[in-house]
């Protein structure tokens, strides 16, 4: 299989993110129904946070093993700042956001005078932002899912390389539902465009990594890319389980947070039945 072939199907794999999208234009969700697909969102994300640092740390860990102790000590450091700037980062972020979107939104005429169309924007913006953050985290670790492919591929392990990529197909398939949860959540009704460009930084970075990883085979760069997709994914749970404790709907909330961890791992099945 040439370099080409196995780039296609990095981006195929990458690219079946679109396929959870279109639930974000669902008109007029019910509370129940918005509240079950942040919950959803929460557990599929709490089972790739548990998923990108395993990886991560697994180079680390074997070094330990073998009493490497520069290879691990260079592991753990990149793995700790790239946590660290992932995690801080978006806080810092959406600090900024918030104070320009204070600096710019119009003062009421008067006490008491604010309308319900001057608090609406603010929350779609918040929601809008809260989606782009999750986009951008798993595009890191879609990014970190490219290299694996393309270095599998340099490698010569063309059936491994192929394995990867049904595997992280089904898996990127469930994103597209994390990505939309906090649209869904406010009820706001994305635009197709809105959700052309958040399934391509969050499906993209695959196709990016493919190309990438078939010509640079780099544990440290990969530890580091997963280490920034942890940081931005805990991040993003914070939020949504803040999203959660405002819906009030704990017993579905909960339910619901097991039904997206047991779809990361059913997802993720194929490639551990594999062997891989």
């Amino acid at each position: 299989m040439s370099g080409s072939q196995i780039t296609l199907l990095g981006a195929i794999a990458g690219l079946t993110i679109y396929l959870g999208l279109p639930i974000g234009r669902l008109r007029s969700a019910a509370p129940r129904l918005r509240a079950g697909l942040n919950a959803v969102a929460i557990g599929i994300l709490l089972f790739l946070f548990w998923d990108v640092l395993s990886a991560a740390w697994e180079p680390t860990d074997a070094a330990l093993s073998e009493h490497d102790w520069g290879t691990a000590a260079s592991g753990g450091l990149a793995l700790t700042a790239a946590f660290a700037a992932g995690l801080a980062g978006l806080v810092y972020y959406d600090r900024w956001a918030a104070h320009r979107r204070s600096s710019t939104t119009p003062q009421s005429e008067g006490p008491g005078a604010a309308a319900a169309t001057e608090l609406a924007p603010k929350s779609h913006s918040q929601a809008g932002s809260l989606a782009l953050m999750i986009a951008i985290g798993i595009g890191l670790h879609n990014f970190a899912e490219g290299l694996a492919i393309g270095n599998s591929a340099a490698k010569g392990e063309i059936s491994l390389a192929v394995l990867l990529v049904i595997g992280f197909g089904l898996h990127n398939a469930t994103e597209g539902f994390g990505i939309v949860a906090p649209l869904a959540a406010e009820g706001t009704r994305p635009s197709w465009g809105t959700l052309a460009l958040l399934g391509l930084i969050g499906g993209g970075p695959t196709f990016v990594g493919t190309l990438v990883g078939q010509h640079l085979v780099n544990d440290t760069l990969s530890i580091a890319f997963l280490g920034l997709a942890g940081g931005s994914i805990l991040y993003v749970v914070i939020e949504l389980l803040a999203v959660a404790r405002r819906a009030g709907l704990k017993e579905l909330t909960t339910w619901m947070i097991l039904l997206g961890v047991f779809l990361g791992f059913a997802t993720d099945a194929v490639v551990t039945a594999a062997g891989v």
